[in-house]
């Protein structure tokens, strides 16, 4: 599933900040709802490991993130603004979804949930919308 990006932001974090995409299809027999909260996770994964690299493969080519002056585009801009948030030991902030709707089709999806500081405090709540691509990502 990829992120429907022109339409909204992953975090809203003084501002909203991104929208992703996935690099994986969901497993035969997983529910769609299962395989956007796999995905979600997935994508917050890369923060909390430190891995801009799985970050980047989690972003849409045609990516817009929002929480800039102007929106990004595209994965080149998203990952070189991004790259300051996988520097050092410590994440600045981590998110998980608790809640994701699919729409009866399958092809849209929307995920939302809390982002937390280092300490674990609520600071926001990031909202995505995924979409399942022809090629089953």
């Amino acid at each position: 599933m990829r992120t429907m990006t022109t339409w909204v932001g992953l975090f809203t974090l003084c501002g909203s900040l991104a929208a992703c995409a996935v690099p994986h299809a969901p497993a035969s027999g997983t529910l769609p709802r299962d395989a956007v909260f796999a995905a979600e996770r997935a994508f917050a994964g890369s923060m909390a490991d430190r891995d801009l690299q799985a970050f980047a493969r989690h972003v849409s080519d045609d990516a817009v993130f929002f929480g800039t002056p102007e929106p990004l585009r595209g994965r080149a801009a998203i990952v070189q603004h991004w790259s300051r948030w996988y520097t050092g030991a410590q994440a600045p902030f981590s998110w998980e979804p608790d809640q994701v709707e699919v729409l009866a089709g399958g092809s849209l999806a929307h995920s939302s949930g809390p982002v937390r500081d280092p300490q674990g405090k609520v600071v926001a709540r990031f909202n995505s919308v995924w979409r399942l691509e022809p090629d089953g990502h």
